[in-house]
């Protein structure tokens, strides 16, 4: 038998054996697999029993808690959505925050048909519908609100209910563009009533109609559009076509404070625009209504509606939980505690909620130019880029590669329609929200997956070009990379204060330097890909662009080296520490650092090697404490605010910037402490109301844990690679739309241990590096994971391949 060398690596005070020669391995291989399969024949039944193992969840739906994140730092909603529905109808509880629904209150004002999932800010809560009994003396929400309990909710996906204090049930569900309501009123009501909102969102509105059409329908539109605070934004424009099952007894309308009984039509004063409709309680307890949505014309919204139409409500909630059932299924996982699984399908189901459906159903959509156009395919809107191009568009792509296709002609659409890509756009207005460059590595990720055909991707790069290189006129109104003019120039993005803007790129420097690198590093793969070897040589170059920030004389928690913002003139702009946010958007240079992973060997060499690089995450996570206690570490050591991401040093798991740190240790020969790390972050995320560590910002969050507790995560956007990590569950299937089934099976893994990948095979084959492409992971079959709770050997000589061309 060969002798095994035997390597002692001393971490924390802790010695560990590595053993380094591969023979013995395959060695022990061959042995452990002939007493499995000796085993295996005397015993069958046991080993059937054995390869079983835990079930996957017979509906996973049950598994899901949608008031995970319904907090004033989750900013979540509770409420009944397709995935990616153009609809989002939920309750709200306050204007003006966040997502509108606040788990400590006890009132709720109405249920409004649009919400965005995880925003850090107030916007849209649009058309709001509140049932109530008595004489209508109000159009105050404040005053027609209703008291309620937690204990009297119901959620599901695709199904919210509630029964409030006074006796009303309300019940609430959606098609992917249209809100379907149930209201059973208690027996004895003088009245029954359903009062609309249409003039005041969850947000500023600028202008809104509202109109009672015939003795059963109503209509409306509103302008809309700030976002985060702003004023003097009108983005879009809404629409909604509402039938209810039962004529009205009753109906009027009302401006501001001003209540007419009888009119049919209202417009918007300064604040609301509404109408109320009574139904005779002598026909029965429940009132019905179906709402079509569009952001198109009132004739889309009656379209919509009318198509989608289920035959009835229970009929709109199983439709709706099938459709969730479909989504939650395409990623399934077995094992774990039922704690676990909670958490993890949770998070799936709020990973799987945006980009929203904007087209019509004939395939209409208001574009950029505010004009209406038609698609050949379904429209999307709602990109929050900077957030999830980190994390959730992968998923997105993995699972629903056919809607990946089409968010990204989505974006396509909207530089044909308004002349530039966006960053954060808003219904069909850009917001400029955010910094960097954003919808470059998010399109190519799309594209280095193969979802794109030739055209669209040379129209892509195409536009994509021309935001690399060019900045928008002042009377865009897209900023697109203002930082341009210096970044293209120097190489990075020279500071200034630009008044009256808050996410100029220019006043985020550091940050959009780092941000702009890896953009370019990303689109020279894609230049490269499509044949255009010019433009790829001229991107090349740009992968580096992160070493232009760096200072050796800065220093910070015993350590050399940080990027720091320069002035266009290459002077250090502002105070250079380390741990102070500064120039670099949401976090600091401590956090910003990692950002350069689509070049990690040059990145360690200004960190003076691998082993100080490791160093450096090392303090970076408090490994130590990881090590010794996962969760303190996690929940002391680490930044743990949702809105905490200024002037510290160490990991911020509740903000987007440093979300890929944790898989850098794949690059400093030591993947093992990636899976240590992210066992510690699982512990910030619960199964309650309080259970996110950070707003969710359309999915991102939640898509970091889904990957994470998978055990695979792609830590380069725009690479199509996945970094394997050690799984958090003992079974992991994934079934890609159209797509071969794909299992991650990992015997004894468990998300409340300190585990590590020991050895990986496939159904092609062993896998001994620590990564594995896209395409390889659709092809692999079976991928059988085995843990070990030491820390091991395995993929520490074969790291991902750098973007940046090497040599």
């Amino acid at each position: 038998m060969a002798t095994a060398k035997i390597v002692e690596l001393e971490i924390d005070n802790v010695v560990y054996e590595r053993i380094a020669m591969r023979a013995l391995q395959r060695v022990f291989t061959t042995l452990l697999v002939t007493a499995t399969v000796a085993a295996a024949s005397v015993t069958s039944g046991v080993a059937y029993a054995k390869e079983q193992g835990p079930k996957f969840a017979d509906d996973p739906t049950t598994l899901v808690d949608t008031s995970i994140g319904n907090n004033g730092d989750g900013t979540t909603f509770p409420g009944a959505t397709a995935p990616f529905g153009m609809v989002q109808l939920s309750p709200d509880t306050q204007l003006n925050k966040y997502a509108s629904y606040d788990y400590a209150q006890d009132t709720i004002l109405g249920f409004s048909h649009t919400h965005l999932s995880g925003v850090g800010c107030q916007t849209m809560g649009n058309f709001r519908f509140m049932p109530t009994t008595g004489a209508v003396t109000s159009s105050d929400p404040a005053q027609y609100g209703a008291k309620f309990s937690h204990d009297n909710e119901t959620r599901a996906p695709g199904y919210y209910g509630v029964k409030f204090d006074n006796d009303i049930q309300a019940e609430l569900s959606a098609t992917e563009r249209t809100g379907q309501h149930r209201y059973t009123f208690p027996a004895g009501a003088t009245s029954q009533n359903v009062l609309i909102e249409s003039g005041q969102s969850n947000g500023s509105t600028y202008a809104g109609d509202i109109k009672v059409v015939g003795d059963d329908t109503v209509e409306g539109w509103l302008q809309g559009g700030n976002f985060c605070g702003e004023t003097g934004k009108e983005r879009y424009r809404i629409y909604f076509s509402a039938k209810f099952d039962r004529t009205f007894s009753k109906f009027g309308t009302w401006s501001d404070d001003t209540l007419t009984p009888n009119r049919r039509e209202a417009t918007r004063g300064t604040e609301r625009a509404g109408a109320w409709l009574s139904f005779d309680p002598s026909d029965g307890d429940q009132v019905g209504a179906s709402v079509g949505l569009s952001y198109t014309s009132a004739d889309g919204a009656r379209l919509n509606r009318r198509t989608e139409q289920p035959r009835s409500f229970d009929k709109a909630r199983t439709g709706a939980h099938d459709a969730w059932q479909d989504e939650l299924n395409r990623m399934r996982v077995a094992g774990g505690s039922t704690a676990d699984q909670r958490t993890y399908y949770s998070a799936l189901y709020r990973s799987l909620l945006h980009p929203s459906i904007g087209s019509d159903v004939d395939n209409r959509y208001r574009g950029f130019d505010d004009k209406v156009h038609r698609a050949d395919s379904t429209y999307y809107q709602m990109f929050s880029l900077w957030d999830t191009y980190r994390s959730q568009n992968q998923l997105v792509a993995l699972l629903n590669p056919d809607k990946a296709a089409d968010m990204a002609k989505s974006v396509l659409r909207v530089y044909k329609d308004g002349g530039w890509l966006p960053r954060w756009g808003l219904g069909n207005g850009e917001t400029n929200v955010m910094s960097g460059d954003p919808v470059t590595p998010w399109v190519v990720d799309i594209y280095n997956r193969g979802l794109l055909d030739d055209r669209t991707s040379r129209q892509l790069f195409e536009a994509l070009w021309k935001n690399v290189n060019e900045v928008p006129s002042d009377q865009s109104a897209f900023r697109g990379r203002d930082g341009n003019p210096t970044y293209v120039k120097n190489g990075w993005v020279g500071y200034q204060d630009l008044p009256g803007y808050t996410y100029g790129d220019s006043r985020q420097a550091g940050s959009a330097t780092l941000e702009y690198s890896l953009a370019d590093c990303a689109l020279s793969t894609m230049a490269d890909g499509l044949g255009y070897k010019d433009k790829a040589a001229a991107l090349a170059p740009r992968c580096d662009n992160f070493t232009k920030l760096w200072d050796d004389d800065v220093t910070s928690q015993g350590f050399s080296g940080f990027p720091v913002t320069r002035n266009a003139d290459g002077t250090v702009a502002g105070d250079p520490d380390p741990t102070q946010s500064g120039a670099f958007h949401e976090g600091t240079a401590w956090q910003y650092q990692w950002l350069a992973q689509q070049d990690p060997q040059t990145l360690f060499g200004l960190m003076g090697g691998q082993e100080k690089a490791e160093q450096r995450l090392d303090t970076f996570f408090d490994m130590p404490t990881v090590l010794s206690d996962p969760a303190k570490a996690a929940s002391e050591s680490w930044v743990t605010g949702a809105y905490d991401y200024h002037n510290n040093f160490a990991f911020n798991p509740n903000n987007e910037p440093d979300f890929h740190a944790p898989w850098m240790y794949a690059w400093t020969g030591a993947p093992w402490k990636t899976s240590a790390v992210l066992r510690a972050m699982r512990t910030l995320f619960t199964d309650n109301a309080y259970g996110m560590p950070g707003n969710d910002d359309l999915g991102s969050t939640s898509s970091l844990l889904v990957f994470a507790m998978a055990g695979v995560f792609e830590a380069q956007p725009g690479s199509a690679n996945y970094i394997v990590s050690a799984p958090m569950f003992e079974k992991v299937e994934i079934r890609p739309e159209h797509g071969r089934k794909i299992s991650i099976e990992a015997p004894g893994a468990s998300a409340s241990k300190l585990q590590y990948v020991s050895s990986v095979g496939t159904d092609k084959g062993k896998l001994r590096r620590s990564w594995v492409s896209h395409e390889d992971l659709l092809r692999s079959g079976t991928i059988k994971v085995k843990l070990s709770g030491k820390p091991t050997n395995w993929g520490v000589d074969a790291a991902p391949p750098a973007l940046a061309p090497q040599g």
